[in-house]
């Protein structure tokens, strides 16, 4: 849809939370709040990985409305950008294997993604969000050539529950840029992102995201996927 102000105009995507469906482990009715809390945590940290995104009135009620980014008719499979699927042997210089998996009529694919420090940003930003649903078609490049991450409704959980195909530096030091994203962030919380943040998730779940980031910051590396626990989305595109 379309939204304007002061003769200016711009392409956007309305969420209204009327169609947001129940989910078993998020509480129903709060993804628009967790899509505007993941662009507060974004901007405030000096991310800079998700399109600005408010809360407004719209045809079917309140969501969350975010500004378009990419191209007008995006792909969100194989192929489309920063994230593919490939046949062993064809992982383009410099991409990270993620998981192998099997395509069409059983043939061996693997899961891989760019070494882009745009996506190394986003992958440690979804670690102290708590993604659960980072699927390859939510990353997207707009014109100019800069990643952008779509899709926060999953966010915020005061669980584990990071599902993301960008693992490839998992195990590495986070490097000086996420570290000091971190300390940006920690210091962002004990002021006004953190009271707006207050607004959007529960008291339980900002005091996690808390706890997250000063893990992370301490450890000092990317972490790996849990033992037992599911470590992709489902589906990855």
């Amino acid at each position: 849809m379309q939204v304007e102000l002061d003769g200016t105009s711009a392409r956007c995507v309305y969420k209204p939370v009327l169609g947001e469906a129940p989910l078993w482990d998020f509480p129903d009715g709060t993804l628009a709040q967790r899509e505007v809390a993941a662009w507060v945590l974004s901007d405030a940290g000096g991310w800079g990985v998700v399109p600005p995104t408010v809360l407004r009135e719209g045809p079917f009620g309140q969501g969350s409305v975010q500004l378009w980014v990419g191209e007008d008719e995006p792909s969100s499979g194989p192929g489309a950008g920063l994230v593919d699927v490939v046949a062993p042997g064809e992982v383009p210089e410099r991409w990270h294997e993620v998981v192998e998996g099997s395509g069409p009529g059983g043939t061996s694919v693997l899961l891989v993604h760019a070494e882009d420090p745009q996506l190394r940003r986003m992958a440690a930003f979804d670690v102290v969000a708590n993604n659960a649903d980072r699927k390859g078609g939510h990353v997207l490049a707009d014109a100019d050539g800069r990643a952008w991450g779509v899709d926060h409704g999953l966010t915020f959980h005061a669980e584990d529950k990071l599902r993301t195909v960008l693992w490839g530096w998992a195990g590495q030091r986070l490097g000086a840029e996420v570290e000091q994203l971190l300390a940006t962030t920690a210091a962002a919380l004990a002021g006004p992102a953190g009271a707006a943040l207050a607004q959007l998730v529960t008291a339980e779940e900002l005091a996690a995201l808390g706890e997250r980031v000063e893990r992370l910051a301490g450890r000092g590396r990317f972490p790996r996927p849990r033992r037992g626990a599911p470590a992709l989305p489902w589906p990855p595109f």
